[in-house]
């Protein structure tokens, strides 16, 4: 079996869950992917020309899938950013013409799968060319939370035809769940996960000693708690804050002395500075956006055994109570929790058993989407 597989992200990007499912489909059916990286979906707004020009400036050195395997082919789509306009998909179809060709050229060699990443027109297109093929919609977010106005209840439509037309749907989250639940009967819920071959052995995790840091690792976007983080530097004056990641949101000023804001790192450098993290944070804001994350750090921190110290948001709300998470938020008496969170320390056998249960290939294995 061979897969189509219409991505949200690009090939050339930080491997996130779609890198790694193409990654496990070949590893376990042996075909060939034809990945078609996204395009704009929305219309475009002044801060999308700032980020053209930071990117120019600044290149991403989170963009590690340069190198494309022999089985796998990557196709850009060319695309005008007019996708919400009615008419628009008169013009897409001229432009994607070439595409849907080689899309259908490919799903004549062998059995195929195809697979859709984010709602869009040329998704709808091949779903429309290719009914009787078997597919699926990997809810990885709320994908119509990201956009405004025209652009979002557009986006809300071409998701509710894809769901109506899929053969499968899989979810990241529990909200995201419940928001598919009229879809029960092909609805799986597929969590996160973490690339468990890319951490050092147990025995051979840093432990971190001397200065004592709460550790973020990640974007810092419009969804960035900040009223938190300063709360949490006031109240522990005597800690270091470091955020690593690319920054997208107004820094407030001034930033407290011991919050130290780092650049955006390869995963391998990634890895190291969290093993040098006391107590990894994820202080997202809740909103409709983040009301239907499960995010990647909890993975990665847990398996690195580290404890966690999280805003109330998404999936994290449901993990209130698990042994070495802590949930709270700026009301909260900030000093105590950093001191709970930092006594915790798992053992060996915990962070072992975590990993095996939450690596990309046990979550996909589970999933039931090739079965």
């Amino acid at each position: 079996m061979q897969l189509v597989y219409l991505s949200p992200l690009p090939w050339n990007s930080f491997a996130q869950r779609p890198h790694k499912f193409v990654e496990w489909f070949h590893s376990k059916r042996g075909g060939r992917v034809l990945w078609i990286d996204p395009y704009p979906t929305r219309l475009p707004m002044w801060a999308d020309f700032r980020r053209i020009k930071n990117a120019r400036l600044f290149p991403d050195p989170l963009a590690t899938n340069a190198d494309i395997p022999d089985w796998l082919t990557v196709v850009r789509p060319h695309r005008l950013p007019i996708e919400p306009l009615a008419g628009a998909n008169w013009v897409s179809r001229w432009l994607w013409r070439d595409i849907l060709r080689t899309i259908d050229r490919f799903i004549q060699q062998d059995e195929t799968l195809l697979g859709i990443g984010k709602p869009s027109e040329l998704a709808l297109q091949v779903l429309a060319r290719h009914p009787s093929i078997p597919s699926f919609y990997d809810a990885m977010d709320d994908f119509p939370a990201f956009y405004q106005g025209l652009s979002r209840s557009a986006m809300a439509r071409r998701e509710q035809v894809i769901a109506n037309n899929v053969s499968r749907i899989s979810v990241s989250s529990t909200a995201l769940a419940e928001r598919f639940s009229t879809y029960h009967s092909k609805l799986t819920i597929v969590h996160n996960a973490c690339t468990v071959d890319s951490l050092p052995p147990v025995n051979a995790i840093r432990k971190h000693s001397g200065e004592l840091v709460l550790g973020y690792l990640g974007t810092i976007g419009h969804w960035f708690d900040w009223p938190f983080v300063l709360a949490l530097a006031q109240a522990n004056s005597a800690l270091s804050i470091h955020l690593i990641g690319p920054l997208y949101t107004p820094l407030p000023e001034p930033l407290p002395f011991n919050i130290r804001l780092l650049p955006a790192c390869d995963h391998a450098t990634a890895i190291s500075l969290m093993q040098s993290f006391s107590v990894g944070l994820i202080p997202f804001n809740r909103s409709d956006l983040t009301a239907s994350i499960d995010p990647i750090k909890y993975y990665e921190y847990r398996a690195l055994g580290l404890p966690i110290l999280s805003t109330y948001f998404g999936e994290m709300t449901r993990r209130q109570g698990q042994a070495g998470v802590f949930i709270t938020d700026a009301d909260s008496d900030l000093t105590y929790q950093v001191t709970i969170a930092m006594v915790h320390k798992y053992h060996r056998y915990e962070i072992l058993a975590f990993r095996k249960n939450n690596s990309w290939e046990a979550r996909f294995n589970a999933s039931g989407i090739l079965s």
